[in-house]
């Protein structure tokens, strides 16, 4: 019997998906929840599983091409997972590339036509084999490095081998470093003799990924339609890292997570927002809309780009809850598993920059929320207490807020309040 492979019903929220690459080519044998293919949205990569074991019959749908829900990806034949047809792998690629479907049968013709070829075959066939594992951003930088990806050992689930996997396979071979679609960069005038010394002038022109594109999107919808604007102040986190000196041994022993300075920080934020709603708020057509909950986003780099994962009612969660929270979303953030539900809402944001090095910086919007806190990097600054100079931990810390809803008295006392709460925790377990 062959049972169809079709697109998961997608959120209402996202209309389309993009296909990045298929995990397995017709003829090839498919367990049961095995992965076939990557679906990008606008947020997160999603894996569709094989419904049944089998053999996968038919290729619907090329890699690159745009799907709704319900769309049909491929046929799978039911029955005991026979051996893969021969030959099968690099024409289903080639034709599937032209947006041609490529039944199992076809893909063996087109293989039996051709002599096999000793090395040559076996090559293809084991580029096949490592692309069948590989992240899209993997595969990009493999590509654009003529890895032959079945050398490359993955470190992620099943093998799946992630871009720094990629990375590291060409630095342990010496290799010149992968290039990531930025222009090369320039000689240092001087070098070399003559025109030909200075290298080509290269560049290239790669298309933005569907997350990078929604990335820019909501950046411009920030910018255009909310009036922004940015204040700062400086945090003194030595009573912070006197606590987390402190406890940071039995607090990890009870809890199996480090204590870190993400809950401190989101501890402190809702205590402000709990002072001032408004920061808590969003604005939609002429209203305003207060939410009595707090929903804090917490930004995540990753190969991918920058995603915020949701700490649902945040103001339940102890500082234990919250570390374990973060450090389970950004494990899955990078490697691409984390869900969409996951990303969706929020009522404010906090991001760090200081983890890059970042002394100070005005981060923007993440809409249709009102304001985001942006952290920045500890440095050890000589600061005056109680008429003596000494040196402290500090931290500036940045609010950008949309200054429609939010005046700036708001603003700069809901920064105060963060301030206090984290140069005296205390607050934060009082309420005061």
């Amino acid at each position: 019997m062959t049972i169809e492979v079709r697109v998961p019903q997608l959120p209402e929220s996202v209309a389309d998906a993009t296909l990045v690459s298929w995990h397995k080519q017709p003829g090839d044998p498919v367990a049961r929840d095995e992965n076939l293919v990557d679906l990008e949205t606008d947020k997160v990569v999603l894996e569709v599983p094989a419904p049944m074991a089998g053999i996968l019959k038919e290729i619907k749908l090329a890699d690159g091409a745009t799907v709704t829900s319900g769309q049909i990806l491929a046929l799978i034949e039911e029955g005991a997972a026979a051996a893969a047809v021969p030959g099968a792998s690099a024409p289903a690629i080639m034709a599937a590339a032209g947006g041609t479907p490529i039944a199992a049968k076809d893909a063996a013709k087109a293989g039996s036509a051709a002599p096999a070829s000793g090395p040559a075959s076996a090559a293809a066939s084991a580029a096949g084999a490592g692309a069948a594992k590989l992240s899209p951003a993997a595969k990009r930088v493999a590509e654009e490095n003529k890895v032959d990806t079945k050398a490359v050992v993955g470190s992620g689930r099943d093998g799946r081998v992630s871009k720094s996997d990629v990375v590291n396979y060409l630095q342990s071979q010496d290799a010149p470093a992968p290039t990531t679609g930025e222009p090369a960069a320039k000689a240092p005038l001087g070098a070399g003799v003559g025109v030909g010394a200075r290298g080509a002038r290269a560049e290239q022109r790669v298309p933005m990924t569907r997350l990078r594109a929604r990335i820019a999107e909501r950046m411009e919808q920030a910018q255009a339609t909310q009036a922004l604007l940015t204040s700062f102040n400086e945090v003194d986190l030595q009573s912070v890292n006197e606590l987390r000196a402190r406890y940071k041994e039995p607090f990890e022993k009870q809890y199996g997570v480090k204590l870190g300075f993400m809950s401190f920080f989101s501890k402190a934020c809702i205590e402000a927002l709990k002072k001032f709603p408004s920061v808590n708020a969003s604005v939609e057509g002429n209203d305003i809309v207060y939410h009595e909950y707090f929903d804090i986003g917490i930004a995540v780099s990753t190969d991918r780009g920058l995603i915020v994962p949701i700490l649902r009612d945040a103001d339940h969660l102890s500082f234990a809850e919250i570390e374990k929270a973060i450090a389970n979303f950004a494990g899955r953030a990078r490697a691409g598993t984390i869900t969409i539900e996951e990303l969706t809402g929020g009522t404010f944001t906090i991001t760090n920059g200081g983890i890059f090095g970042s002394l100070l910086s005005t981060p923007i919007v993440n809409a249709p929320q009102s304001a985001i806190l942006g952290m920045h990097k500890i440095q050890d600054r000589a600061v005056v207490i109680d008429g003596q100079v000494v040196v402290r931990p500090m931290m500036y810390i940045a609010l950008t807020y949309d200054h429609r809803i939010i005046d700036g008295r708001e603003a700069v006392q809901f920064l105060v309040t963060v301030k206090q709460c984290l140069e005296d925790p205390a607050r934060m377990v009082l309420h005061v």
